[in-house]
């Protein structure tokens, strides 16, 4: 194996580390570990959803998805490319957002597409986002066995 090979075995897992950090801030909601994982000059577009900067992607992220909405994110499937310091990653997304609040709950799939740069730091996002393959819509209350809890979690 060259160095050239463990170079790139070293650069895959940090992209996937990287990822992985990503989806555990934003389901944790800690906004500060969420916000390094990008560059300041990071874009999104989740199915549509534009942002042209970090900033405003997780200011609209703190905001939205707050107390009493429980979301989980998991990615699989990874295609990565690493091309010297820049990279492209696709993931396949499952998600689930339940807001008992609002007697609503969300499960769907998506594939990202991601762009990534290696910086001083480590790697860090330059690009996310994803488009939708299907979206299911629930309401609470037609699971009548259905018991929600977490952290923020209130019944009315």
């Amino acid at each position: 194996m060259t160095d050239a090979d463990v170079q790139l075995l070293l650069d895959l897992r940090a992209i996937e580390q990287l990822k992985y950090r990503y989806l555990r801030t934003l389901d944790t909601k800690d906004w500060a570990a969420f916000e390094e994982c990008f560059l300041p000059e990071a874009t999104g577009d989740y199915n549509g959803l534009v942002f042209p900067d970090r900033a405003a992607l997780v200011d609209y992220m703190r905001a939205n998805l707050g107390e009493g909405m429980l979301t989980l994110h998991q990615v699989h499937h990874p295609e990565i490319e690493v091309d010297g310091d820049t990279a492209t990653g696709r993931w396949y997304l499952q998600d689930r957002v339940v807001v008992a609040a609002f007697d609503f709950m969300l499960e769907g799939a998506s594939f990202y597409e991601d762009r990534y740069v290696r910086t001083d730091a480590g790697w860090r996002v330059s690009h996310t986002g994803y488009q939708r393959t299907h979206e299911i819509h629930y309401r609470l209350s037609d699971q009548p066995h259905l018991k929600v809890t977490g952290p923020g979690v209130h019944k009315h």
